[in-house]
């Protein structure tokens, strides 16, 4: 299993002089913020097309084990909403936009819908179907761009699997159908934690989990305190072991399936006072000391006695 611990962008006003060193240059920021984590959401994505340049340049500032997210674009998902033949040239246009140029550092493509996206069949149909399930097909589909790919980014690389997370806002998604609909396609869905009124949701329906922690004060807004770091690492540690927690909150009755690993990618959003790198730590620090107790454990002689945790993690 790998577990990532990373941020919601990076390229904040407000964080100069607080998380980025006082007088860093604005471009050496994704350097210095790619070595406090390990993966990255990439949000721009969502408001425009970005260039191939932008992709091959956020690749090469980050270490060879970085991982990014993608956030998909709002044109397809706000606008658009896959109800016309639009749809198809512009997921062409945004895999052939240097999608692709990040190689083995891409890591699950994110698909927010609006809130004012109600669950609708026909729609996720036509949404399922544009979704590529490998670098190979994404490539085939962005060869399919118009002329808003001004240099478009064309070769897949490796083939591998690509991974799509979806995230909704709207509560007519809370039904058995839709996360039977996700298990088949694999795709996750979001555990989106916030003070809006969105659907919090903790199926499981891929082999890897997508958390996104929005704030606990305000909207993008609040730091989370000790005691709710506590309980996220229990229960990042309960799905990256291949189970669930025992109070997950879910959708359908369909039984998790026992894995013996998956991975958890989780991003603080809460970026409007900067709490969103801190928190980051301070979690990944509770993940390694839950490692480290865990490996002394091990180390014990087999006929001491192991305490096992009471409770529940939440």
């Amino acid at each position: 299993m790998t577990i990532r611990i990373g941020i919601s962008g990076w390229r904040y006003a407000g964080w100069r002089g607080v998380f980025y060193p006082a007088g860093l240059a604005q471009r050496r920021e994704l350097e210095f913020a790619s070595r406090a984590v390990d993966t990255i959401e990439i949000n721009g994505s969502h408001y425009a097309l970005q260039t191939s340049a932008s992709y091959r340049a956020w690749h090469a500032a980050t270490p060879a084990d970085f991982v990014f997210s993608v956030k998909g674009p709002r044109y397809l998902t706000h606008m658009l909403r896959f109800r016309d033949d639009a749809a198809r040239p512009a997921m062409a246009n945004f895999l052939a936009s240097g999608v692709l140029a990040l190689g083995e550092k891409l890591g699950p493509l994110l698909w927010q819908f609006p809130p004012g996206f109600a669950y609708d069949e026909e729609r996720l149909a036509r949404f399922v179907s544009l979704l590529p399930g490998d670098t190979g097909e994404a490539a085939a589909l962005a060869r399919e761009h118009d002329h808003r790919v001004r240099q478009p980014w064309l070769e897949a690389g490796r083939r591998r699997r690509l991974r799509h997370a979806i995230e909704i806002r709207h509560p007519s998604f809370c039904q058995p159908a839709f996360a039977a609909l996700l298990r088949k396609h694999r795709l996750a869905l979001v555990v989106s934690d916030a003070v809006a009124d969105w659907p919090y949701i903790e199926e499981v329906t891929a082999d890897f989990l997508y958390l996104r922690l929005h704030g606990t004060q305000t909207l993008y807004g609040g730091a989370y305190p000790d005691a709710a770091l506590d309980q996220w690492s229990a229960r990042i540690r309960a799905w990256a072991a291949g189970g669930e927690p025992a109070d997950a909150r879910r959708i359908s009755a369909t039984p998790v399936r026992r894995r013996r690993a998956r991975d958890v990618f989780c991003y603080f959003d809460n970026d409007k006072k900067v709490e969103a790198p801190f928190d980051a730590g301070r979690l990944v620090g509770r993940l390694r000391a839950g490692d480290a107790a865990q490996g002394k454990q091990h180390d014990k002689p087999q006929d001491e006695p192991q305490h096992k945790p009471q409770g529940k993690p939440r």
